[in-house]
């Protein structure tokens, strides 16, 4: 279909939204996207050179937005560049992200390749959940070729071509430095998970009490006294039936441990946060250690910050057990349980939610996470949308996906230094003796399915000899033709989160 020649030829019929509504499917219309505005007629549609927003009717809606006019004062296709999503967010509000302070649920739904977000938006419209659609760490831009605002503007495209109107996030995940966070806040992202992985000592929770006196004795004086006289040989009710307790061995390790993630946390708080005029979601996260966070540490840390005037939206500690990629939960579901009751008294005691990061496919907590917080909390996913994106190409593209499995096997050791995963190639079935039909099946095998998500950057970035992509632009044109398909398998399987979580349709 040629878009300009469909239009060129319909427009001596008037085009209004209902018949453009019953051509719909016909003529390529995403018709929840079709939007009248000031006199003009706006929607999003598709041929084979991918989509378009295309403003019929001329207003000064029509000449706000670049493109090219295929019938002189009346049509207009418009290429879904940065400039155009800017004047989209300016025009329609509900297309540019908010605060989700006011929700009791949240989800964080990283789309690392620009094309989940409607799947997401078909699913989440049904929920009582505020859904973060832009979502994005440095880590995962670098190793995906993108920017932020492509990741917000395809966020924005995606909300009108679903016409969307209740609202999203967009958060810049797993912040490290000053100069990321002001460039996550340039870019109108409305949440910032600060990661404060680098500013947390993992040595002293293995160090001796020798060591730790002495480190402890090297803070300030003025500290020590401070937080002594808060915290040290005193108790504290969280609830009725729960009591935490700092003694002097506790209390030290907790100091010398965070300390440092505290000053931190509050510096990138009053330099970037408390100055704007507009409202902002900060999550402090201490997820990314090697111990996890007892209550008393989630405690210390989340009273510090408080005190020091910082307004935290979200809180993560890390949770016992295992929270790798792309699999399900690691550890003894009842003592998570346990320790998940613990944080969640606290957050719930400085008012804040609880955040579960790597919540990707952890099927066998969410029924805890759902029952105890009685609905309140954030949870994060991403990798589990591209490997529902990779299951497509099994299922449509099956040469094309043999050559990224062999490919993803064989780059493995550069992938395992961004990721920590458990996978074993040798527990993956051999490719050549699957069917095509049986390749989906390799997406029910944790060894395979971590292997394939850890990888995504290489996938996306390898190139030929020409300097041309490998992988790239074959899979978006897949992804591309079966649309559709994509949208139904993430209706599928981020449904089954929602569902374990607990969640009802509205």
């Amino acid at each position: 279909m040629d878009i300009k020649k469909i239009y060129g030829e319909l427009f001596d019929v008037y085009l209004s939204a209902d018949y453009l509504k019953k051509r719909a499917d016909e003529l390529g219309i995403y018709p929840n996207s079709i939007h009248e505005k000031d006199g003009s007629t706006l929607f999003l549609s598709r041929d084979k050179s991918g989509k378009h927003l295309v403003v019929l009717r001329k207003s000064p809606v029509y000449d706000v937005f670049e493109g090219e006019e295929v019938v002189n004062d009346g049509v207009k296709i418009c290429p879904l560049n940065e400039a155009n999503a800017n004047t989209l967010r300016k025009l329609f509000p509900y297309t540019a992200p908010t605060s989700h302070k006011r929700h009791n649920i949240t989800i964080g739904l990283g789309d690392r390749l620009g094309i989940a977000s409607p799947g997401h938006i078909r699913l989440i419209r049904d929920y009582p959940a505020f859904p973060v659609l832009a979502q994005q760490s440095i880590r995962e831009l670098n190793l995906t070729g993108r920017t932020y605002t492509e990741v917000l503007d395809a966020a924005s495209w995606a909300v009108f071509q679903e016409g969307y109107k209740e609202g999203f996030g967009a958060d810049g995940d797993h912040l490290k430095t000053h100069e990321e966070v002001h460039m996550a806040l340039n870019h109108g992202y409305t949440m910032i998970t600060l990661d404060c992985s680098e500013h947390i000592d993992n040595d002293i929770s293995n160090a001796d009490k020798d060591t730790i006196q002495i480190k402890y004795d090297a803070l300030s004086k003025d500290i020590r006294s401070h937080l002594e006289s808060k915290y040290l040989d005193k108790k504290f009710d969280i609830t009725p039936e729960y009591r935490l307790e700092f003694n002097h061995d506790n209390f030290k390790r907790i100091v010398l441990t965070y300390i440092d993630a505290i000053h931190f946390t509050i510096d990138i708080y009053n330099t970037h946060i408390k100055p704007l005029d507009r409202p902002i979601d900060f999550e402090m996260s201490i997820d990314e250690t090697l111990t996890p966070t007892s209550p008393e540490a989630h405690y210390f840390v989340a009273r510090e910050l408080i005190d020091g005037g910082v307004e935290i939206t979200s809180l993560a500690p890390r949770f016992c057990g295992e929270f790798q990629k792309g699999i399900d939960y690691i550890g003894d579901t009842k003592k998570f349980e346990e320790e998940f009751i613990a944080h969640f008294a606290i957050s719930k005691h400085f008012d804040y939610k609880i955040s579960v990061h790597s919540g990707s496919d952890k099927f066998s907590i969410f029924p805890i996470v759902g029952k105890v917080t009685k609905g309140r909390y954030h949870l994060k996913t991403a990798g589990t949308n591209w490997l529902e994106a990779m299951k497509l190409v099994a299922k449509k593209a099956p040469s094309l996906y043999r050559e990224i499995h062999e490919f993803s096997l064989q780059h493995l050791d550069e992938a395992k230094a961004y990721y920590h995963i458990s996978a074993e190639p040798s527990n993956i079935p051999d490719i050549d003796t699957l069917t095509d039909e049986e390749l989906p099946s390799l997406f029910d095998n944790p060894d395979s399915r971590q292997v394939i998500h850890i990888t995504y950057g290489l996938i996306l970035q390898a190139k030929n000899e020409d300097g041309q992509y490998r992988f790239r632009d074959r899979l978006y044109d897949v992804w591309n033709m079966y649309e559709e398909d994509y949208v139904e398998l993430l209706i599928g399987h981020i449904g089954k989160h929602l569902d374990l979580l607990g969640m009802d349709k509205k």
